[in-house]
């Protein structure tokens, strides 16, 4: 398919070591001409499903400055561009979680918010798990939640879980695995 938005010009409105916010002049598909501001960020979003065998999951419990809330979420990072996202995945799950995990598989790549970013997630989940010390960056301030999958899935499904990336990647491990919903 041709794409129809054209950028005329483009103009950094604030960066930092994690993010371009931009703002393109551009010609719309319908050829008016507006600006498009948008954020590109320095990482890819990470996210894992750790599981064991029981059927067991981990969520994090954070606050969340840009919300002002409190968030349950899958254990997730950033992973810089240069990094594999795998690479990533194991480091964000053994500091967040104090978990390793001996078998790993990409679940699903995704974009967060397409309308206003360019960031793309990817989803692993972390099975053959031992559990070891958390190692907590200064920022982080997490409560750790092992619960059965069927209750994270029931926590998206009753809005508890609002975050994208948990709730899209819970609700599509939970599809694979059985046919019967919560």
């Amino acid at each position: 398919m041709k794409l129809k938005w054209k950028r005329l010009t483009r103009k950094v409105i604030y960066e930092n070591d994690w993010m371009t916010v931009l703002e393109d002049d551009v010609i719309n598909p319908g050829g008016g001409r507006n600006q498009y501001g948008h954020v590109h960020f320095r990482n890819r979003a990470v996210a894992i499903i750790p599981l064991d065998d029981d059927g067991n999951t981990w969520l994090v419990g954070q606050e969340r400055y840009t919300l002002g809330e409190y968030s349950w979420e899958l254990p997730m990072g950033g992973a810089p561009l240069d990094e594999r996202p795998l690479a990533a995945a194991r480091r964000e799950l053994k500091e967040e979680t104090g978990l390793s995990a001996g078998q790993w598989s990409e679940l699903m790549q995704l974009h967060t918010s397409n309308s206003i970013t360019d960031e793309v997630g990817h989803v692993f989940v972390a099975t053959n798990l031992t559990e070891g010390e958390t190692q907590f960056e200064e920022t982080e301030d997490l409560a750790i939640r092992k619960l059965p999958l069927q209750e994270a899935v029931q926590m998206v499904i009753d809005g508890a879980i609002t975050d994208a990336i948990s709730a899209a990647a819970l609700l599509r491990l939970y599809a694979t695995r059985t046919s019967s919903w919560p």
